[in-house]
């Protein structure tokens, strides 16, 4: 039986992860230690999701582990010699990475650098997937010429009618703390496919969302704002007019494409990862879709100041990753993604 190790599998995106490749019969060994309840609070608590997965999965072993403790990485790596590594684990917030720059730094880049190496000793040629993120690019996006819309802001130069491209440069912008760490990992990854011919890929994804997370106010916003919602609680929102831009994907999609790059991988690749502009939507349209699905009227507060590092628009574009892998596509729908996130919390706040 092929076995794959999924870093912070309990989080949204490896939860996710570990459930479909179980699924497709493989043993799965999961790494996580909760830490986003450390970086914020109870909310970002995931242990109800590490209980759904030992109960539900057979074939899943938890492994209480810090990506950040070497040794241990090492060791379990060199057990298990999985045939893939699926690494989610991360700070995920730039906001919060402001307040714990070395807490940070250690779990994105170091805690990476960590994984590469055991896999470069234990099972060089098991595909090595990284979850980066679009935050690489930094606050580059916001020199794009923009229109003002309505309801969003939108790229004005016909040049991104489709969206942001890899080629788009990471240099030369003001990332965030998270940006700079998850930037180091992007670039470690890339170097040991390149440097040591090994199959990684960085996905640089937009905003990752789906039924299962457990979103707050400084990671997960499609989730957060349906929850506020639902709990007739306040949303803040940072600047721009509440009309910046974002795509969205769902989890399932992201499963599937790990699945496609693990069947057929290639050496130190780059994927902007996200729901396209079909899938995009602005924080005003995502009050108006919620607010269909709940019955109930958003309720926000406008603070002038945007966050910094922040885009005001950025969706992805997704003509490398179709044309490297023809069979992957978007199978859900914003709207189908929404009316999922307000079902799950429905049930969860019960």
């Amino acid at each position: 039986m092929n076995s794959v190790l999924v870093t912070g599998s309990s989080g949204l995106i490896g939860s996710e992860v570990v459930t479909y490749f179980h699924n497709l019969g493989f043993k799965v060994h999961g790494i996580d230690n909760n830490q986003r309840a450390v970086f914020f609070g109870v909310q970002g608590d995931t242990r109800w999701s590490l209980q759904r997965l030992v109960e539900n999965l057979p074939n899943f072993s938890h492994h209480e582990l810090d990506i950040r403790n070497r040794q241990g990485v090492l060791d379990l790596v060199k057990e298990l010699k999985p045939s893939g590594i699926i690494h989610t684990a991360a700070q995920p917030s730039h906001d919060r990475a402001a307040a714990i720059p070395f807490d940070d730094f250690e779990t994105n880049a170091v805690g990476t650098l960590n994984l590469l190496e055991a896999a470069r000793q234990a099972c060089p040629e098991s595909p090595f997937i990284h979850m980066s993120t679009n935050k690489v690019y930094g606050d580059l996006p916001n020199s794009i010429p923009l229109a003002e819309l309505e309801t969003r802001w939108d790229f004005a130069d016909p040049t991104y009618a489709n969206g942001i491209a890899e080629s788009f440069s990471i240099d030369q912008s003001t990332h965030s703390l998270f940006g700079a760490s998850k930037v180091a990992a992007d670039i470690m990854v890339q170097e040991y496919g390149r440097y040591f011919d090994m199959p990684t890929c960085c996905l640089r994804c937009g905003c990752l969302t789906g039924p299962n997370h457990s979103g707050v106010e400084l990671h997960g916003f499609l989730s957060y704002l349906v929850k506020c919602n639902l709990e007739r609680k306040e949303y803040s929102v940072f600047g721009y007019k509440g009309k910046q831009v974002r795509d969205n994907i769902h989890a399932e999609d992201v499963a599937h494409f790990i699945h496609a790059f693990y069947e057929t991988p290639r050496c130190g690749e780059v994927y902007n990862l996200g729901g396209g502009k079909g899938n995009s939507c602005s924080i005003l349209e995502a009050f108006s879709i919620t607010e269909e699905f709940s019955g109930r009227k958003q309720l926000y507060k406008y603070v002038d100041q945007n966050r910094i590092g922040d885009h005001i628009c950025y969706y992805n574009d997704l003509t490398k990753m179709k044309k490297h892998y023809p069979k992957w596509c978007i199978t859900k729908s914003l709207r189908q993604t929404v009316k999922e996130i307000v079902e799950s919390w429905q049930e969860r706040l019960l």
